[in-house]
């Protein structure tokens, strides 16, 4: 079963500085339909403005990735970890008992694109922890490729999670295959282009809910790109 989120369809927030499009419920926009899918429990698709951003504030028993699109984001956090990401670093926070950071846009000049994606852990009360990762995804274009898991296996960041992230980026036509336990969920954010998944069509912006499946097949109409999470069940 496919049930597609339009990317019209999601909450939105401008306060200017952000502009932000959630996927699920997160802050003052509340949607009984979506509070969240298996342990996925955020997919914001934030713009920020050059030199805006989050000032320091604080989580706790969540694990937060995010995946930049566009543009260069400083991030500075309570465990000495941090840096300027870019496209092809994938960023992740295990925010445990409790971490504080901040998240800036670190241009004077270009807005930054990004995804910030909140995944429930397995468990509470992990020590907080900070781990970033390059992946040359041009490279591998054509392919699913592993960014986080719990098991850390080919070269993927470590969630406190049984869940499975992937990226791709296809040229128009190219078709992938995904083989999975259908008692698992899977997610599928769309980061560009347009593609078909099992038949249904999806572009930039749409989320798809995807459950009882045994396999997935994805074929691209455009040039894409998009995000897929293979978790466990809840």
């Amino acid at each position: 079963m496919i049930a597609t989120r339009l990317a019209d369809q999601r909450g939105s927030v401008d306060l200017g500085w952000l502009d932000s499009r959630h996927s699920f419920s997160f802050g003052h926009y509340y949607d009984a339909e979506h509070v969240g899918f298996g342990p996925l429990r955020v997919i914001n698709e934030d713009r920020i403005r050059p030199g805006a951003g989050f000032d320091t504030h604080g989580h706790r028993d969540m694990e937060i990735i995010t995946y930049v699109i566009a543009g260069a984001l400083e991030h500075r956090d309570s465990t000495g970890g941090g840096s300027v990401i870019g496209p092809g670093i994938v960023q992740r926070m295990t925010a445990g008992t409790g971490i504080r950071h901040s998240e800036y846009n670190a241009s004077g000049s270009d807005p930054v694109h990004l995804l910030q994606i909140w995944i429930e852990p397995r468990e509470s009360g992990f020590a907080p922890d900070y781990a970033e990762r390059r992946f040359d995804l041009e490279a591998e274009r054509g392919t699913l490729r592993l960014l986080v898991s719990a098991d850390g296996r080919d070269g993927s960041l470590i969630i406190q999670q049984d869940a499975d992230l992937y990226a791709a980026r296809l040229d128009a036509g190219d078709r992938l295959t995904h083989a999975t336990d259908p008692r698992r969920k899977l997610w599928v954010q769309v980061v560009a282009g347009t593609l078909r998944f099992n038949g249904t069509l999806a572009s930039a912006g749409d989320g798809l809910a995807i459950s009882g499946e045994a396999e997935l097949s994805m074929t691209a109409e455009r040039d894409a790109e998009f995000l897929l999470f293979d978790m466990a069940a809840g």
